[in-house]
């Protein structure tokens, strides 16, 4: 992509008007990435908009948006594709007397894309977002890492495929493990964390313009103190945006009553639950 003239302020006005609210370093991040051609390693808790962020600049600069959802156990296969297997014995059994049918089972008709090869052979610039690597094996890290930087893939009885677009790439990472050092050196790396209380309100707000700014203020001052607490989860922005729109709905005449009753919504396990009761939702009420 060409950034000669698009600037940090062009791209924090280009998130808004999709509705992310970025800050000076995602911003700084993005537009390096662009600028140096490199890919995003992007981590932090979960919730926080990672994923989100890959596909708002998927929408923000009118590229094909393409996600690899990495999880254990995750093979090659199911990454660029697999041959179709049926469609090959199908083909074989209709060319019995073609001495040429078995050569022709390996063409490229019969091969099942997966998203990474979709993401190479698109005709469009695209993004490609490699969702939670951390969740993939280093082997397929590594494939990963040789695919990106090489830009080609090379597929068995296939052939080499070469990168035909202006290809942006976003990893994202929940630390559950250790990524290898070679991943981190050839990507920019941003961390997100879980954002301000005004940043948060901001947010919010440009998701549920409508509503109340008492009401949007008490709930992500609520978020942030809930947060403090040890959870097994730690409820996410797109919790604290549900809960405000739950509480508008309910009513905000009675506030602890909406509070309480749509609490499910922002927590998500039961011994959480009790604890941000007992220690948040009652002391407020305790204190007023």
């Amino acid at each position: 992509m060409q950034v000669e003239n698009i600037t940090i302020e062009d791209i924090d006005r280009k998130l808004l008007d999709a509705q992310y609210v970025s800050n000076d370093e995602i911003s700084t991040t993005l537009y390096l990435s662009l600028f140096l051609g490199k890919p995003m390693l992007i981590e932090g808790p979960p919730g926080v908009g990672k994923t989100e962020l890959a596909k708002v600049i998927a929408k923000t600069f009118d590229r094909d948006f393409f996600r690899i959802q990495c999880y254990e156990g995750i093979t090659f296969e199911q990454i660029v594709g697999e041959w179709n297997y049926q469609k090959q014995l199908l083909h074989l059994e209709a060319a019995k007397n073609d001495s040429n049918g078995e050569d022709k089972i390996f063409d490229e008709e019969f091969f099942i894309r997966r998203p990474l090869l979709n993401a190479f052979l698109n005709t469009k610039d695209s993004v490609l977002l490699i969702d939670e690597i951390d969740k993939a094996d280093e082997e397929v890290e590594s494939f990963l890492l040789q695919a990106l930087g090489e830009q080609e893939i090379t597929i068995n009885d296939l052939g080499t495929f070469h990168l035909e677009n202006d290809l942006i790439v976003i990893l994202t990472s929940n630390s559950q493990r250790s990524l290898l050092d070679e991943t981190k050196d050839r990507c920019l790396f941003l961390y997100i964390p879980y954002p301000t209380v005004e940043r948060e309100i901001e947010i919010v707000k440009s998701k549920i313009p409508e509503a109340d700014d008492e009401t949007v203020s008490t709930i992500v001052k609520l978020i942030h103190d809930i947060r403090n607490l040890n959870l097994m989860k730690k409820p996410s922005v797109r919790g604290t945006v549900d809960w405000v729109k739950s509480v508008s709905n309910l009513g905000t005449k009675d506030m602890d009553k909406s509070l309480n009753d749509s609490i499910g919504v922002a927590i998500k396990n039961e011994s959480d639950k009790k604890r941000v009761v007992k220690d948040i939702l009652n002391k407020r009420y305790n204190d007023k």
